[in-house]
Parts: C-alpha cells; structure tokens; sequence
C-alpha cells in the first residue's frame, strides 16, 4: 500500500484537491465581482480564491472555506511532487537542482494563496510554477516525446496569457480562463508524470558532454 502511495501521489494529491474544492464550490453563499446577489458558485463567474474568504461576496459565512483550505494544501503538496519527481528523471544537474527548489518552495507559497498574504503569494507561486514549467519544456523540447513537446508549448502559452489576464485586470475573462488554466495545469502535470520516464532525457547536453570528455 505505501508503494502505491508513493508510485501515485501526485494523482491521489490531484484527485482529492478537486474534490475537495469542489465541495467548496457547493458550499460557497453567493456573489461573485460581476454580481454580488448571485446565488452559490458560478464557475465562469467566481475566482477559486472566493472559496478561501471567510465571508462569501455575498455577506453570508462562507461553510466551504475549510474544504478549499484543505483541497489547495493537497494541490500544493502535489505539484510540489510532481517538480521533484521531474528533477530526478532529468539528467542535466542545473535543471535539477532548480526544479528541486521549485518544488519544495512552491508547497509553502501555494498553499499561502489561502491567506491574507493571497496577493503576494499568487505572484510568488505562479512565477515559480512558470519557471519549472518552462524548464521542463526546454528539456522535454530535447526529447522524441512530440506530442509533450506541443503540449508543454500549448500550457505555456495559456498560462502567460492567464497572467497576462492578471495583470490587465479583465476579470470577466480571467475568470473563465482560470479555470481553462488550472485544467491544463493538471492535465499536463498528469501526462508528464506517467508518460514519461529518465530514459527520455537521458541525452547530454553540449556542456556537459565537454566536460566528461576532458575529465577521462
């Protein structure tokens, strides 16, 4: 059973984020930025940060924030994974130590998304996600994984254009693709984590080839 933990966290970690977030969402009052008597959660009106306030936009008490506290701490926890199980199948020592540090760093930033710290840690986070990302798909570009390598590309461009979103302030917009985002996000975590293996970035980068050469 540990074995299986261990072999499948990112996945358990993943599952029961969304569950639990989404019982969040059904719990959640009401009111949204567009419209502040609206009733209960509307996915392509509502941020998933409302589900982290105490009171809903509402006014009401919002009985779902312990849920979504509890359902960001597993996404944390799990994408945290997720970057250190990419570092050890990259043969590169630059890129794994920098994923390493992304991925422990962003369980404590991520998770902090919850508090009154949220602006701030959004920053944070989301550059810290952006940097692994765009490290893995520079490696994964090295690779014969063809179709990871359009998808690494694809996620990318939807998360710039996310934060892009972020800083114009379209929140009508930001928050539909929120959602489209947060998907990909997963969908690309899942891939990369059981499609691919150590073998696949076994290549040596140019540097490194140097290197070992001149120390034989």
């Amino acid at each position: 059973m540990g074995q299986i933990i261990k072999n499948h966290a990112v996945l358990i970690c993943i599952v029961i984020s969304v569950s639990l977030i989404g019982i969040a969402a059904a719990l959640y009052p009401g009111g949204s930025l567009l419209d502040m008597d609206s009733e209960g959660f509307d996915w392509t009106k509502n941020f998933i940060t409302n589900l982290f306030q105490d009171n809903a936009l509402n006014g009401k008490e919002n009985p779902g924030r312990i849920w979504a506290i509890i359902g960001i701490a597993f996404h944390a926890l799990g994408y945290g994974i997720f970057f250190i199980n990419m570092s050890n199948k990259i043969s590169n020592n630059h890129g794994e130590k920098v994923l390493k540090i992304v991925g422990i760093s962003n369980i404590l930033f991520t998770f902090l998304i919850a508090t009154p710290l949220h602006d701030m840690m959004v920053t944070i986070s989301s550059t810290l996600a952006m940097l692994g990302i765009f490290y893995i798909t520079v490696f994964t570009l090295k690779t014969k994984l063809h179709l990871i390598k359009i998808f690494c590309i694809l996620s990318m461009l939807i998360f710039y254009f996310t934060l892009f979103l972020y800083g114009l302030g379209d929140w009508g917009l930001l928050a539909i693709m929120q959602k489209v985002a947060f998907t990909v996000s997963m969908l690309l975590v899942l891939v990369l984590e059981y499609f691919t293996k150590q073998t696949d970035y076994a290549r040596i980068s140019p540097g490194e080839q140097s290197l070992n050469a001149t120390q034989r």
